[in-house]
């Protein structure tokens, strides 16, 4: 619901559409490169190469537990390698860690079968409704019904796949407000869903509810959960370990620090994006104006009182 002080402000932020590329003006929708397969533990694997990793087990009884999908357009090929790697065609759960059509490319191939689709609430919600971000041209239609999470969640939990435990969690509102993360405690595996990215700045999709200290807050929390043995896996990128996700975290608190006085400053986006706050981390991850647009941005909700 807009209100008219949330009205005004987005009119403003419609005028500073030229800071976002065509690139973060909407989420990546191309299958890239070949799909590669890593065998992390026995009967645990890592599928990357295309929009998302894609984290696999295998039960002894050959049921498959997948998180993340990738996209519709590459849904056949990473089926097909998921069951020539594993030697399954047993899908028996597929998670999607949030929304977005990087990671739910899966849910239309395996919705029709007898796959549990387990996602949190908001995730869901957000898979039954159309979506249209401000200043996109671009509509997400809704998800078939039998394409959309039959199993949600609203917090913590753990099932058991096979003999072995799988722990689940709710990051509130980071990514979006539907992220979640999967840890597999036997392998030491955590796959961190779209809080984490190690191959450039996150897409912070304040639209759907994710916001720049959210971020932060998830990836205290998933520090919560590692251990030093434990491999991370982002939604894109290489696995990092605990220590260097620690690395991430403390960058992101500190940009979070510094947008968030300029923004309490009244400082215009423009204006925050001019300081680069960022500008330690760029020779590393690229420029990071596009990032640093949708961090201000998305302090609104939480930092702006209503009228």
């Amino acid at each position: 619901m807009l209100n008219r002080r949330n009205f005004l402000q987005y009119s403003t932020l419609a005028g500073s559409a030229a800071l976002l590329p065509a690139a973060l003006m909407q989420t990546v929708l191309a299958q890239t490169g070949a799909l590669k397969v890593q065998t992390l533990q026995p009967n645990v694997s890592l599928v990357s190469g295309g929009a998302c990793n894609v984290l696999v087990a295998k039960a002894a009884n050959g049921d498959l537990l997948v998180v993340d999908g990738g996209l519709k357009a590459g849904a056949k090929e990473l089926r097909r390698t998921i069951e020539t790697s594993m030697g399954s065609t047993r899908f028996a759960t597929l998670i999607n860690t949030h929304w977005h059509p990087e990671q739910t490319g899966l849910n239309e191939l395996l919705g029709n079968k007898s796959t549990r689709i387990f996602a949190h609430e908001n995730t869901r919600e957000w898979l039954s409704t159309s979506i249209k971000r401000l200043l996109e041209d671009k509509v997400y239609q809704p998800l078939p019904e039998s394409a959309r999470p039959n199993d949600v969640f609203y917090n913590y939990g753990d099932f058991m796949h096979g003999a072995s435990k799988v722990e689940f969690g709710y990051l509130r509102q980071a990514h979006t407000d539907g992220d979640m993360y999967v840890y597999l405690p036997e392998a030491n595996v955590l796959h961190a869903g779209g809080v984490l990215a190690t191959d450039g700045w996150p897409f912070l999709d304040w639209w759907t509810g994710g916001w720049m200290g959210g971020l932060v807050d998830g990836m205290e929390t998933l520090l919560s959960i590692a251990n030093n043995g434990t491999l991370i896996i982002p939604a894109t990128g290489q696995p990092i370990t605990r220590a260097e996700l620690q690395v991430q975290r403390d960058m992101y608190a500190k940009i979070f620090d510094s947008v968030r006085g300029m923004f309490q400053k009244a400082n215009t986006v423009e204006q925050t994006v001019a300081a680069k706050p960022a500008k330690d981390w760029e020779a590393k991850y690229g420029s990071a104006d596009a990032f640093i647009t949708l961090a201000h941005w998305s302090l609104i909700p939480h930092l702006t009182p209503d009228a």
